[in-house]
């Protein structure tokens, strides 16, 4: 368990990989896409 364990974090990290013990970090959507910018109605 350690460096050069495939399936442990500090493995993930030496490796450069993700996975389930390292996930990757999703952005987030900015503000400015929720919100209509346009200010029209969108037709459902």
């Amino acid at each position: 368990m350690g460096k050069g364990d495939k399936k442990s974090k500090r493995g993930k990290i030496n490796r450069g990989t993700f996975g389930v013990r390292r996930p990757k970090i999703k952005k987030k959507p900015s503000i400015e896409n929720k919100i209509n910018i346009s200010g029209k109605a969108t037709p459902k």
